[in-house]
């Protein structure tokens, strides 16, 4: 019996989708550490502060009474510049860690569907495949080419030799015929751009 052409590759166990999405996104763990690691210092600082206020003694880093009143009497006094500038850095900093919790980190990795294990493969091995590709379609030396995978893109970058034109559609067929066969997931847009200055044939 012929296997039938529209059948997909199975899904793949829970164990080993975990496992796949483990290599695939990059952990939070450091920018939650140094988030809370700053937070803990701050905390300690007034904490701190707080202990030399109640004995009578001068304040160490800051005087937690004087800040509180300068806070209290914002915008007053202080320009409003200054004022701007530190709003737009709190935003800046906001939306970034907002960013950081939401967003997930994905690294330059993909994956090739397999029934039995999980492959994972790096965007540098992705890149060696298509250069090598790319250059038998393009018809120059592997120096002439330089092929760059990131999270969503292939980006490939042909130094034509002088003289001899360099077909892109053709390139970028080579390189998405590429991708189909290794079945990499997810597919990425690929661009191909060729130079306007070549160089002398080899």
């Amino acid at each position: 019996m012929s296997a039938d052409p529209l059948q997909r590759t199975p899904p793949a166990p829970p164990s080993t989708a975990r496992l796949v999405r483990r290599e695939l996104h990059s952990s939070r763990a450091l920018p939650s550490v140094v988030v809370a690691v700053l937070l803990i210092a701050g905390c300690l600082v007034l904490l701190f502060e707080a202990v030399l206020k109640a004995v009578g003694d001068e304040p160490f880093l800051l005087d937690v009474e004087a800040a509180a009143a300068r806070l209290g009497t914002l915008p007053s006094g202080v320009p409003a510049s200054l004022l701007g500038a530190a709003s737009v850095l709190l935003l800046v900093v906001g939306g970034l860690l907002l960013l950081l919790a939401v967003l997930p980190g994905r690294r330059a990795r993909y994956t090739i569907p397999n029934e039995r294990t999980a492959v994972v493969v790096d965007a540098e091995v992705v890149a060696s495949s298509l250069a090598r590709r790319a250059r038998v379609a393009a018809g120059v030396a592997p120096e002439q080419i330089l092929v760059t995978v990131g999270r969503s893109t292939v980006t490939v970058q042909v130094r034509p030799t002088s003289g001899v034109p360099v077909d892109a559609e053709a390139v970028r067929a080579a390189v998405a015929d590429d991708l189909r066969r290794s079945s990499v997931e997810p597919e990425p847009r690929i661009g191909v751009v060729v130079a306007e200055s070549g160089v002398i044939g080899q």
